[in-house]
């Protein structure tokens, strides 16, 4: 069993910071890349950050200058320091581990996913 555990969200004010960590736990061998997906009210979810097992950062646009993804190899842990955060930021925001192999003998791994955590930004 693989458990994605996510913390750090939390309400916070427009130019705020926030900063998110994701903990995986359980039988992992490998991952792919770890990283942050975000899902707003009514609209699909959309990448935020990944980071690859060779620790390549991947941003999207709006997250480019003003997002860094960092990790703790050793502990499977992700963060997401979140600075200058707007109104348009608020969202649930998943973490994600891409084609997560529990042993040497999963040739192709899965995706799994945490249960999410709440940022909201006022104006």
């Amino acid at each position: 069993q693989v458990q994605l555990v996510e913390s750090g969200g939390g309400l916070v004010q427009a130019g705020g910071s926030l900063r998110l960590s994701c903990a995986a736990s359980g039988s992992i061998f490998s991952a792919n890349a770890m990283g942050w997906y975000r899902q707003a009210p009514g609209k699909q979810r959309e990448l935020v950050a990944r980071i690859t097992s060779g620790a390549t950062p991947n941003y999207a646009d709006s997250a480019k200058g003003r997002f860094t993804i960092s990790r703790e190899k050793a502990k499977n842990t992700v963060h997401l320091q979140m600075n200058s955060l707007k109104p348009e930021d608020t969202a649930v925001y998943l973490c994600n581990a891409e084609q997560l192999r529990i042993s040497w003998s999963d040739p192709y791994g899965r995706d799994y996913w945490g249960q999410g955590t709440q940022v909201t930004v006022s104006s």
